[in-house]
């Protein structure tokens, strides 16, 4: 299916929020109702590889919002590196980005997409790193149906700032639609003892969820990495089109 993408400056709680919105075209009928994925980046926002992935989702008859993440903190626009540097920005924005500003990003971008006239009332989430856990984030939002959670940083630690008893496994209990958990069992970022206390922790609440372990490192998802896995990361994809064809 043939995509167009522009993008639009959503008003949240905490400014302006840039959002980048790939989706179908139907040239013979430009009134088609689709899903909607609420794509979350890793902490260098809209890269490349970012971009291509939210194309390949949309290209599958989606409408893709990729949100600038860190849209308090930076300019509109900001694309980081993967170098050092970008590394360490991003690093320093998630450290200062309180994790109900998430949240309240997730209400402005679920209202904007309730307003268009594509939006066929089908809303998931899906992201990749921190993104991972943002696209988690966003399952506690009632209209979330189904969430896919690529390598999800931060679910079994502390370091995403917030208060008590708002970390995202303790609201469990918020989360309604189901789950995808993506992992690769090479990833220095999340320690194997972590993912377990995640499974124990989401099974402990009931949560309906599929979890999937690869031998993979970090990033293996993204295209031009040298821990791209390309076989490993063509199935992922299919798992994840798997799960919004039957939810949304």
């Amino acid at each position: 299916m043939n995509i167009q993408s522009h993008s639009a400056d959503i008003n949240t709680a905490t400014g302006v929020m840039r959002t980048y919105i790939h989706r179908p075209i139907n040239k013979a009928n430009s009134d088609n109702k689709y899903p909607t994925i609420l794509f979350y980046s890793e902490i260098f926002q809209q890269t490349g590889p970012i971009e291509s992935a939210a194309k390949i989702m949309a290209s599958h008859g989606y409408v893709v919002l990729v949100p600038e993440v860190f849209h308090e903190l930076n300019p509109i626009g900001t694309v980081l590196a993967y170098d050092d540097a970008g590394r360490d920005k991003g690093n320093a924005d998630k450290a200062a980005k309180d994790v109900q500003a998430y949240d309240t990003d997730n209400v402005a971008m679920i209202a904007f997409a309730k307003q268009q006239p594509w939006y066929n009332g089908n809303i998931g989430a899906m992201g990749f790193c921190i993104g991972g856990h943002l696209a988690f984030r966003a399952a506690l939002q009632s209209e979330i149906k189904s969430t896919a959670c690529f390598y999800a940083t931060d679910l079994h630690a502390l370091s995403i700032p917030n208060k008590p008893g708002q970390h995202s496994m303790e609201r469990l209990n918020d989360i309604s639609g189901e789950m995808l958990m993506i992992w690769g069992k090479q990833d220095t970022h999340i320690p194997d003892a972590g993912r377990a206390e995640v499974y124990r922790k989401m099974a402990e609440a009931n949560l309906t969820f599929t979890w999937h372990e690869f031998n993979a490192q970090h990033a293996f998802m993204r295209d031009g990495d040298p821990r791209y896995d390309a076989q490993t990361a063509l199935l992922c994809y299919q798992l994840a089109l798997n799960l919004f064809s039957r939810t949304l």
